[in-house]
This record gives C-alpha cells, structure tokens and sequence, in this order.
C-alpha cells in the first residue's frame, strides 16, 4: 500500500462497514486493472543491500524519482518514504526491507500495464544506475541474512515487526525479504464479487505455481520453488490464508466484513502519530476500547480502511479484489499476472467457463494444494492430474477470455501473448524457479552472485 488512508467521518455501525466494501460496485465499462509490483534494490558492486539513507541510498532514489517524475511525497516523521502521482493515479513506496514497488495506475488494457513497468524500470534505471543500484525480480531476497536486510523507517512497520513474532513464525521473512507481482480487479455487484472471490481464491495455489521464482535463501537452494508461498502458510494465520467462509454460496460483504472486525488491529493515525492497536480488534475499537488510549478514540472510515489494507487472505477485497498469489519476477511475469487474473476473471463466457472448472472444489482440497505448491508447484498432484496440466486448462481459459476482450495494441494484436511466458512454463514442464536451481548447480558453479545478473531488471 502506498500510503494510509485518512478519512475523518466516525463509524456509527457495522452497516457502514459493509457500505464501504459495497461501494466498490462499478459497472463493467468503469473496470480498470491496478497492477503492483516489488522488485530488491541492491549494490552492483558486491550485490549487497541499499540502506535508506546515505548519498547512494534508498532516500536518495526517491527523491532523484520525485525531482524527476514530479509526484508529491509522502512523509512519515518528515522522511520520504513514497511518492504519489499528483491527482492519485500510481504511487512508488517502500516495502520494509526496501523493496521497491510500484502501484500502478488503474488502466483499461496489459498494453497499458506493459507501457507504464516499461517506463518506471526506465525511469528508476536512470536515477539509480549512477548510485550503482540496480533491481533483483525474484519472489524472495536470494542472499542477505535477515539481519543484514535493511529497514525502512516507516512508522507501520515498526508496530508490524513487533507484532509479527507473537501471531507466526515467518512474518518478519515475508516482510523484510519477499517481494510479489499482484493486479486489482473490479466488481460490478455482490454476486460478481462473490464469484470473482471463489475462482481467484480456488485458483490462487495454481498462480503461486505457475510463477514459482523464490528458490534461494541466503546463499543456497531452500528447498522449496516458491519460498515466499511457504512463508505466507506461518506468517499470521489470524489475518492471512484461506478463507473457509468465502467459499459458502451466499458469501457477501458483510461476511467479509464480520471477519474483518475479529482480526487484530495494527494501528490508528492520529494527527500523524501511529498509534499501536494490535492489542485489540476493530469491534472493541467501535465498542469504545481505546477510548483512554487514544486522542477521540472513536473509529473513522479511515481506520476501517487502513485496517482492511492490513489483512493478508490468499485474495484481499477491499473496495476492489486483489490477487496475492504470485511471486515477484522479470518484466515479463509483470505483464503475466494480471493478463492470467483479467482473462479469467473480465469476461463472461471466461468466468462461466472458470467456475465450471472449479465449482466442486472443496476447501479442503485447496487447502491441500496450497500447502503442496511451496515445494512442488505445477507437479503437485490434484485429483489425479498435475497442476501442470490444470494449468493448461485454465490457461486456455484465460486465452479465451483476453480474446473475447478483444482490446488490441496499434499493431493490431490483442492482450493473449501476454500469457506466453506461462504458457512456456507449462509447455516445459519447469517453473523458473528449477531452471535457476538448475543453473547453480551447473553453469552457476554453486554460486548464488550470477542471479544478480541474470535476473536484474
């Protein structure tokens, strides 16, 4: 998330709180596609860590960026810490170890998404370059220890890194050395975002497959070909993971939100102080619990959506769905993921024909192959099949609906062969993530340092 929210009217009941979600609706000629993506800076010289400040730091890529883009920054303690493009259309900020992410404009084609990375790594490349910086597309921080990853001085964090030890094991991994690729997609009713909800939340093991890149840590193979998808099984299974109820067949926003309300809270921003919250859920917040704690401790909107902003479900609605699923990667994977959510999930016969597929399964079953993937990613075994070959049923899927959108480029091509590269992986048979353990054990020589060229933006 770019920046919290700020929203002053108080929240008088739960109603509200679903009005909120509902507010999302948008009628089909108003979807758009968001697409975020987090990349790891580091030193050429010695592939090590950028810190935040310093002349050839993290700060200073930030403010080269804003002298060059002229976006407002956004401050924490009078520190940048993001920029935001003037009348809200994208945003750069900072996840806590440094990785640096891009939320993207909300945009009508994968052209457009494909146009607007293209020309952020240009603009970051030229700001960074001359510090010697450059970019890492991997789902996880390849090298550096958790100690020698740097922190980023940004208010929420400093309450989430408390946090996280108490509610999980993997929690400070999966902030300070994972980085993903993820797209927001919209909804015209309740009853599309329930279905939107079930395929995505059903499918979202077979993305966290077909874009497996995160197979090293701290040197070495870890054993796993999407290290970030395991991190995310122990990180705070209160607020993250498979949701059980979203997969009931009258599902809708107040189930969501009811959810919601038990989920510890992280914080509330008060006159640009961040208050720590975890020690109790947003329902006691409306019950009056911070009432001694807090100046006007009573709840606003905002705080409702900065606390929907801190829940971390396999598929996070907010006032839009977004897809959490997949790994961080090279250019291509970033045009990818929402090309394979979009053609699944923006047309009609697509949708129909996705639900079909996976109307029976079971929460049980998806629980299953979420926790398989981590390790065995499209040769997981489901119902008999491999995830390979069911990818290459939902690709299909995901084909037919890019072309049914019809939304074609000045030459003339529509949005399908931004499905290529996972095509590719299901015509071979290998995720990215074997072909680089692959290649360190052989042309690699063991070595973790060629990952630093081979797979720098």
């Amino acid at each position: 998330m770019a920046r919290d929210t700020s929203d002053l009217r108080p929240v008088e009941g739960k109603d509200q709180l679903v009005e909120h979600l509902a507010e999302g609706n948008k009628p089909r000629e108003k979807w758009r596609i968001g697409t975020e993506h987090e990349k790891f800076p580091f030193y050429v010289d010695g592939n090590a860590p950028v810190p935040y400040g310093g002349p050839r730091g993290i700060r200073a890529i930030l403010e080269g960026m804003q002298d060059k883009l002229g976006w407002d920054p956004i401050r924490d303690k009078d520190r940048i810490i993001g920029l935001v493009e003037p009348t809200g259309r994208g945003a750069i900020s900072l996840e806590p170890g440094g990785q640096f992410e891009l939320s993207g404009a909300p945009l009508e084609t994968i052209h457009q998404t494909c146009r607007e990375g293209n020309a952020h790594l240009a603009q970051l490349h030229e700001i960074a370059e001359p510090l010697g910086i450059r970019f890492l597309g991997l789902g996880g921080s390849p090298k550096w220890t958790l100690l020698e990853t740097p922190k980023m001085p940004k208010s929420r964090y400093e309450i989430m890194t408390r946090y996280m030890p108490k509610v999980g094991s993997r929690g400070l991994d999966m902030m300070y050395r994972t980085c993903t690729i993820q797209v927001n997609l919209d909804f015209e009713s309740e009853t599309d975002m329930r279905r939107k909800m079930q395929v995505s939340l059903k499918l979202q093991p077979l993305a966290t497959a077909l874009f497996a890149n995160s197979p090293f840590t701290e040197g070495q193979p870890n054993g796993f070909q999407s290290w970030r998808g395991d991190i995310w099984r122990d990180t705070d299974n209160q607020r993250s993971g498979l949701l059980e109820f979203c997969f009931s067949d009258d599902f809708g926003f107040a189930d969501y939100a009811e959810w919601a309300l038990d989920v510890p809270m992280y914080f509330v921003i008060r006159d640009g102080h961040y208050h720590d919250m975890t020690h109790m859920s947003f329902r006691q917040f409306m019950t009056g619990a911070a009432r001694n704690e807090v100046p006007d401790g009573v709840p606003t909107i905002g705080d409702w959506a900065n606390h929907l902003s801190t829940l971390f479900p396999d598929v996070r609605l907010k006032r839009f769905l977004e897809m959490r699923g997949a790994d961080g990667g090279p250019w291509r994977r970033i045009c990818a993921l929402p090309a394979f959510w979009v053609g699944l999930l923006y047309d009609e016969a697509a949708l129909d024909a996705a639900e079909d597929l996976t109307r029976d399964w079971t929460f049980g079953e998806v629980r299953e192959m979420r926790d398989t993937v981590p390790r065995q990613a499209i040769a997981t075994e489901f119902r008999g099949r491999s995830l390979r070959d069911v990818g290459r049923d939902v690709l299909a899927v995901s084909h037919l609906g890019l072309r049914n959108r019809a939304r074609r480029n000045r030459d003339g091509f529509d949005e399908t062969s931004f499905l290529n590269t996972l095509d590719e992986v299901v015509a071979r048979g290998t995720t990215s993530a074997e072909q680089m353990v692959n290649a360190y054990h052989t042309r690699w020589g063991g070595s973790i340092e060629p990952v630093f060229l081979e797979h720098a933006y």
